[in-house]
């Protein structure tokens, strides 16, 4: 009842005001003696007031835009942290770092997506990017972040997990076109670290990361890529890639096609690699100083006008508290059914004999694990 209360009066008062420089106005040009004469000091009296008036009414109007742009503002941060909410510093055993710009201007959200969950399958991490960009493309990165936020839990594989992110955005694109299917697709890139340092991937037409060890930077993957979901139906086998090992010391670094897309004035790409080598020597052992200052130089590259929306996101392994074969620590999160979940080893482990290996595209890494 108070808030109904508040609403009536701010709405009183907004018009209100209005009406009494109005009024004031009026008043004057009716009933003043100085408004019907011609002289020289009764038109400076006349014009002085009318620019109180309208200026009254300019500051009035200024000050309601002002608010309800604040209002605009809160609303879209709540989105924003519902949609990419921020992540952890540290999620099993790794520190994490992301950020994201929207190439839409004054937008906080877009259509890449990621997110990172700590899982007792290990920590698994999502990287996306829908079709388009800006607002247009936040329902379509909304719809695939939840189901992956449900399925990472649930599903002992990550076929599973992709499997599932398919169904929901067939889901969504069909009930966003009122039941008539939509041509829309996402990529999508998803990794599974595992408490040994074991990564598995799988890619669906998404940029590969990069392995950081120290300031030499290498792709983690070289296989051809599934094609993006919503083109064609996946295939009936998504057995996961394998991609060596992540060890201390090391990180991984993703990163949507808007950072290697990026252009300048004179249309040259930006050089991805070696600005993130640059920053990896500037800033080592600290995932968001890397990043920032990959962004730093990126947005300088492009004169703070980047064509695409952009998300990076880091993954480092400093070796606190890990030993040679050692679990991570656990990073909890809640399940879907309120339960917490751990990286730590659990009953469902050996669920593991159902996800085979897959035997085409491997990265390219040798058994130890190295490219």
């Amino acid at each position: 009842m108070n808030h109904l209360r508040a609403r009536a009066s701010r709405r009183l008062l907004a018009l209100g005001l209005p009406t009494v420089w109005g009024a004031t106005a009026v008043t004057y040009n009716l009933a003043c003696p100085l408004a019907r004469q011609d002289g020289l000091g009764a038109r400076i009296v006349t014009s002085a007031v009318f620019f109180a008036v309208g200026t009254g009414l300019v500051l009035h109007v200024r000050r309601t835009l002002l608010r309800e742009l604040r209002q605009a503002r809160r609303v879209a941060g709540a989105a924003q942290r519902l949609l990419l909410r921020p992540l952890p510093p540290r999620v099993g055993g790794l520190d994490v770092a992301a950020v994201q710009l929207s190439a839409d201007p004054g937008a906080q959200i877009g259509g890449d997506l990621y997110d990172v969950v700590g899982t007792e399958h290990g920590v698994r991490v999502v990287m996306g990017d829908v079709r388009g960009h800006g607002l247009g493309a936040a329902g379509t990165a909304a719809a695939v972040l939840g189901s992956f936020r449900e399925a990472v839990h649930d599903e002992p594989c990550l076929g599973g997990v992709l499997r599932r992110l398919e169904r929901a955005h067939a889901r969504y694109l069909r009930e966003a076109a009122g039941g008539t299917a939509v041509e829309d697709f996402v990529t999508v890139l998803l990794l599974e670290i595992r408490p040994d340092g074991a990564v598995r991937a799988l890619n669906c037409g998404h940029p590969w990361p990069y392995l950081l060890h120290g300031t030499r930077i290498e792709p983690l993957g070289r296989a051809d890529p599934l094609p993006p979901l919503g083109l064609v139906p996946l295939p009936a086998d998504l057995a996961d890639v394998p991609c060596g090992t992540l060890r201390p010391g090391e990180a991984l670094f993703l990163h949507t096609d808007g950072a290697e897309d990026a252009r300048d004035a004179q249309g040259r790409f930006f050089p991805l690699p070696e600005a993130l080598a640059d920053a990896a020597r500037a800033e080592p052992g600290s995932p968001a100083a890397v990043l920032h200052r990959t962004l730093t130089a990126l947005l300088h590259h492009t004169r703070g006008a980047p064509g695409d929306d952009i998300a990076l996101l880091m993954l480092a392994d400093d070796g606190a508290g890990r030993g040679p074969g050692a679990a991570r620590p656990a990073t909890t999160h809640p399940g879907p059914t309120g339960r917490r979940s751990s990286t730590a080893r659990g009953p469902r482990h050996d669920r593991r004999a159902s996800c085979r290996p897959s035997g085409h595209g491997v990265s390219g890494r040798q058994p130890d694990g190295r490219l």
